[in-house]
């Protein structure tokens, strides 16, 4: 207990990503109250009910709780897929990124790039993109994949427009379209758009409960009944099976009660920190900040490590990109006090 004790006494402004809150006092409660069953045979009524929530909340037929959103995107991206296929996405996308070569490892799949350097793809990328199904030299274009938001591009926000637009190219070429919505929500908080909309507009969402909403572990992957049926098979095969998961089911359907309608809150603690960096001399370059993620460069960027051991020394934890990238996400474990103490630290540095 002593042990616990000293890690509560050491105050860390943690802006690494907005993976790294705690459940709150109510969100806890919701925990522990939670019914709970074996989820392999269909018997946790806590995670039934947070799988036909998200369905709901998308207007589509099924949805299956798993352990993070790699699990679920690389889920979505084997169903949809056979092996020797190729993806189209962004040069940013998680998928390719952050996943392990996972899409190379588990499903045997190529990803082809598009997009801007923003984060962000068209459909006339996307169309001058598909190949030659009739050429034997070329992989199978099978799957076009979008982020929103773009991590890598720093929070970057699509316009269903625009989503719909790709949605019409993956249709005329009758490829799959998937959405990795680790984010969604913040990005919705900024559109004002339909999640109903996005069910109509995608064959497969990837919807991430421990980033903005604040749960201490999971994502939801929906989608018709066919593929969730299969999606399952391979949740299996992956080693996702549980069984007593409705105590964190339980903190996923307490999230998406209560904690969307807060994500402009992070959204203006982002823009403060944007706002405070723009104006050091130490920085390069601010991304536009658009929600909860600020990504810059300093003048310096071979120093990008020696920045954040800085700032680790002072109490304020961030992460390096690589290639000169530093980025901070706001969440809801930090405070507007929080906030503007690290824009005092980083006004008082001379670095």
């Amino acid at each position: 207990m002593r042990y616990f004790e000293s890690l509560k006494s050491k105050k860390v402004i943690d802006l690494v990503s907005d993976t790294v809150t705690k459940p709150t006092p109510a969100m806890l409660a919701a925990m522990m109250a939670a019914p709970v069953g074996d989820d392999i045979f269909d018997e946790d009524p806590s995670v039934n009910h947070l799988q036909e929530k998200v369905a709901g909340i998308f207007g589509m037929e099924s949805a299956l709780f798993c352990a993070s959103g790699t699990m679920t995107n690389q889920i979505a991206l084997n169903v949809h897929t056979r092996p020797g296929d190729e993806v189209i996405c962004h040069h940013f996308a998680h998928i390719y990124h952050y996943e392990s070569g996972g899409m190379m490892a588990n499903s045997g799949l190529s990803p082809k790039f598009v997009g801007f350097p923003d984060g962000l793809m068209v459909a006339s990328q996307v169309e001058a993109a598909v190949n030659d199904p009739n050429s034997i030299y070329l992989a199978k274009t099978r799957l076009v994949e979008v982020e929103n938001t773009s991590n890598k591009g720093g929070g970057t926000v699509y316009r269903l427009a625009d989503l719909k637009a790709i949605g019409a190219v993956a249709k005329k070429h009758n490829l799959s379209y998937h959405l990795d919505g680790a984010r969604l929500f913040n990005a919705l908080a900024v559109t004002g758009e339909s999640t109903l909309d996005y069910g109509k507009t995608f064959d497969s969402l990837s919807i991430c409960l421990s980033k903005g909403l604040g749960c201490p572990v999971g994502s939801v992957l929906v989608g018709n009944r066919d593929f969730i049926r299969e999606a399952k098979r391979i949740r299996k095969r992956f080693g996702g099976a549980w069984r007593q998961a409705g105590f964190l089911a339980a903190a996923g359907i307490y999230a998406l009660d209560n904690h969307i309608s807060r994500l402009p809150l992070d959204h203006e603690k982002a823009h403060m920190l944007g706002a405070c960096l723009a104006a050091q001399k130490y920085v390069q370059r601010v991304n536009p900040v658009q929600t909860n993620i600020v990504i810059f460069t300093l003048h310096n960027e071979s120093k990008e490590k020696e920045f954040a051991a800085l700032l680790q020394e002072k109490g304020v934890r961030i992460i390096s990109m690589g290639q000169g990238k530093l980025r901070m996400v706001t969440h809801l474990d930090v405070s507007m006090a929080d906030i503007d103490h690290v824009c005092d630290i980083l006004s008082d540095l001379n670095f």
